[in-house]
């Protein structure tokens, strides 16, 4: 049976970006091209350090007059502090309106039907008062949405949208092995790249310059990139993020997110191009078995 399920995200906060130079002021921050923002679709993007790090991520969606940012709601605060660094005396207008909002991950094999949206990463269109969305980073991840607060539920399942609790979808993204902001990106340590962040079509390497661009880019036309983020069925206890990975007695990656036996981990590509010759992996107590996810090109 088709299904259509819907799981609030307590975790997300939305902020809102308004103003005539709002286009402008974001398309010198983000790695995405701003222009590609339009009511019938969105994007992934990053704010990175000038050093090419990672401190934010988020999806850009366009709402009546403004561009809504669906973020880290523990991060929100320091988001709009750090994009409020660049405003000087750019025509923009910045506000954290989390508490208007509610947002919502919708999947299950009949969710893009009772939106009436394609499965094409980014596609959106109004809805309930609102906007809904095809995942930008993956169409396996179903669609987003940001809508009234006090609404959502009653929108959601006049829609035909079940309820599920958040970590139904959680479990869903990590049998994707797509990373979730700050919980699998460390911020101010994490490169773009090495996070499959290119491959989620969270850059373009074509819209000029922004913060962090210059080493972004160098990366890629280097082609250097040397550990990738992997996603990991574990045998045993689920061992913590943070913890290493070892390859025998030498260190080759480490723990990222995980719920129940399955993870995500940064792995070095030369371990895992030479499993199983070397030996397993383990990370604690636990054997890990990485697969390459099977949307990743590298």
């Amino acid at each position: 049976m088709d299904t259509a399920t819907y799981a609030l995200l307590a975790d997300r906060g939305v902020i809102s970006v308004a103003g005539e130079e709002s286009r402008r002021f974001l398309q010198g921050l983000i790695s995405n091209d701003i222009n590609k923002v339009k009511p019938d679709r969105a994007i992934y993007a990053t704010l990175l350090t000038p050093q090419g790090k990672f401190l934010h991520d988020f999806f850009i969606v366009a709402s009546e007059e403004m561009l809504l940012l669906d973020c880290e709601g523990s991060r929100a605060a320091d988001l709009l502090r750090r994009l409020g660094l660049y405003k000087l005396r750019a025509k923009v207008t910045l506000s954290d309106v989390s508490a208007r909002y509610r947002v919502a991950a919708l999947f299950g094999a009949a969710a893009g039907e009772r939106l009436a949206l394609a499965p094409e990463p980014g596609a959106a269109k109004p809805f309930a008062g609102g906007i809904a969305y095809c995942d930008p980073r993956l169409a396996a991840l179903g669609f987003r949405a940001i809508l009234p607060a006090e609404a959502t539920a009653d929108a959601l399942g006049q829609a035909g949208f079940a309820a599920a609790p958040a970590n139904a979808y959680d479990r869903h993204r990590l049998a994707l092995g797509v990373p979730d902001g700050s919980r699998d990106l460390p911020v101010e340590k994490a490169f773009l790249l090495e996070h499959n962040i290119e491959e989620l079509n969270g850059v373009d390497f074509s819209k000029g310059c922004y913060v962090g661009q210059e080493l972004t880019a160098r990366t890629k036309h280097r082609g250097i990139v040397r550990k990738r983020l992997f996603r990991v069925e574990v045998d045993g206890p689920l061992p913590a993020p943070g913890t290493p990975i070892l390859m025998g007695t030498k260190e080759v990656g480490e723990m990222r997110s995980g719920r129940d036996h399955a993870a995500i981990a940064l792995l070095r590509l030369e371990a895992f191009e030479t499993l199983p010759a070397e030996g397993p992996l383990t990370a604690g107590e636990a054997k890990l078995t990485p697969k390459k996810p099977e949307w990743a090109r590298f």
